[in-house]
């Protein structure tokens, strides 16, 4: 560290004794959306004139502002760092508000030494904010105990913040599906609470027109239970769970449901159902799972696939995975969805057959078997998702560092990636099985009622794609 690092990262204060009437010191900071959140996430204000745009362009400025007191915090700041700097206690302020600050306003904070009182040891600053153009926004004086000890230190290290709205990329979606008819859907055997709340959210936010399926009592009894209302819901009173996917499948077949959504049965007794070469409901397509997941910190959605069906896909197989997903991307919205083959290099090899893999169906993507979107791989994880990655790798991809889809090269892998980007990471996330002639929202028993109705908004934007 230089000399000049050294001391900028040290703070020193003025004792009382080193303080004389018209010393000065202040400090410039710029206004970020990042400061309104974080102000608002410390203090509990969240008055909508701070946070809310619409709501800001009916008061009086037309803009968001900051909250008065983080000018204020400006203050306390240069008080308690530069002058009289540590070991100030802060005994009385006042504060007169002049104008507003806006996002990208920056503010100049100066105090100043009006007088002191040397037996008792107080210390009276003016305290003024000045905006770029000059203008004053906050004006007041402030009165401290000043240190009368020498104090010189280096500054705490403060912890790295990154500021996360949990679902705010999958609550868009399902805006985006509100807009459209409700889906109605088969959601079968709903017999827990967790499965039967997510299916009348889902239902109540407009994205389904439920048509439960299972044991009619079983399924009043848990709405009791869980105090939800059925209000008339339509019921297809089945005995159990086998006879549930079979009674939804045929729902399905006789056009009364446009998807399916999985209640409390396991997963390949609904798939075994749906398979079924009576049910009618096979394409020419391989059956695949997408997990679509808002990752704090990451810059868009990311789908990983395939992580809950094909365990271990061949050729074929790989490509109906890839193809599914482009089509589900492109059906929320993006134009050209960007897929990553992964593997644990970026380089084909023959002692990986993952990177063989990749390699194919990129040469697949190249001859027009899989259309829509752009292909690489195989790429490692991380120059999947950072472009810094891929640039200390020499990685020139459109693909690299910005995929949209993870493509894993089987169940397992794929399903510890999601995972642990779930349990781990933070992340929201939704699911559902393409491939068939239907949508099936593949939820988890363990999910949570937020994610099925954020599956069911997948759901609806995929068969509003699919019919055009």
């Amino acid at each position: 560290m230089s000399e000049c690092d050294a001391t900028a990262a040290l703070i020193e204060n003025r004792t009382l004794d080193e303080l004389a009437v018209g010393d000065s010191a202040g400090i410039t900071r710029a206004l970020t959306q990042q400061d309104i959140e974080l102000f608002a996430v410390m203090s509990g204000d969240v008055n909508p004139a701070h946070l809310d745009p619409a709501y800001a362009e009916g008061t009086p400025f037309h803009h968001v502002i900051a909250h008065g007191m983080w000018g204020g915090a400006l203050i306390s700041a240069v008080l308690g760092t530069r002058l009289p700097g540590p070991g100030t206690i802060w005994l009385d302020q006042s504060l007169h508000f002049r104008a507003p600050v806006a996002l990208g306003d920056r503010l100049t904070v100066q105090v100043t030494v009006k007088s002191g009182d040397r037996d008792k040891g107080h210390v009276r600053l003016d305290c003024l904010c000045r905006n770029q153009g000059g203008a004053t926004v906050i004006e007041g004086e402030a009165v401290v105990l000043a240190p009368r000890e020498k104090v010189r230190r280096s500054a705490p290290a403060l912890p790295s913040l990154r500021l996360h709205h949990p679902g705010a990329r999958l609550a868009l979606l399902i805006e985006r599906a509100r807009a459209l008819p409700p889906l109605p859907t088969a959601v079968v055997h709903p017999c827990d609470a967790a499965s039967l709340t997510g299916a009348l959210q889902a239902a109540e936010a407009g994205l389904i027109a439920p048509l439960l399926v299972g044991p009619r009592a079983r399924i009043e009894a848990v709405a009791q239970e869980a105090g939800l209302a059925l209000d008339g819901a339509q019921i297809i009173d089945a005995p159990h769970s086998h006879a549930s996917a079979e009674a939804a499948v045929g729902a399905v077949r006789a056009g009364r449901a446009g998807a399916l959504m999985k209640g409390k049965l396991h997963t390949d007794e609904l798939l075994s159902a749906v398979l079924s070469r009576s049910a009618g409901l096979r394409t020419e397509r391989r059956l695949s799972h997408v997990f679509t997941l808002d990752v704090p910190g990451h810059q868009r959605l990311l789908h990983i696939t395939d992580a809950a069906i094909n365990i271990a896909p061949d050729l074929p197989t790989l490509a109906d995975i890839v193809q599914n997903a482009l089509d589900l991307v492109r059906a929320l919205g993006v134009e050209t969805p960007r897929a990553a083959l992964l593997s644990a290099v970026e380089t084909v090899s023959d002692r990986l057959p993952s990177t063989l893999l990749a390699a194919a169906i990129c040469k697949m993507h190249e001859r027009g078997q899989i259309t829509g979107g752009q292909i690489d791989g195989p790429l490692a994880f991380d120059n999947a998702i950072s472009a810094a990655e891929a640039a200390a790798k020499g990685i020139a991809s459109p693909v690299a560092g910005q995929a949209d889809i993870l493509v894993a090269p089987n169940l397992e892998s794929g399903n510890m990636i999601a995972k642990q980007l779930i349990h781990l990471g933070g992340a929201e996330a939704a699911g559902v099985a393409l491939g068939a002639q239907v949508p099936i929202m593949l939820t988890s028993r363990a999910d949570s009622a937020t994610a099925r109705v954020a599956s069911a908004a997948l759901a609806r934007l995929m068969a509003a794609h699919r019919a055009g």
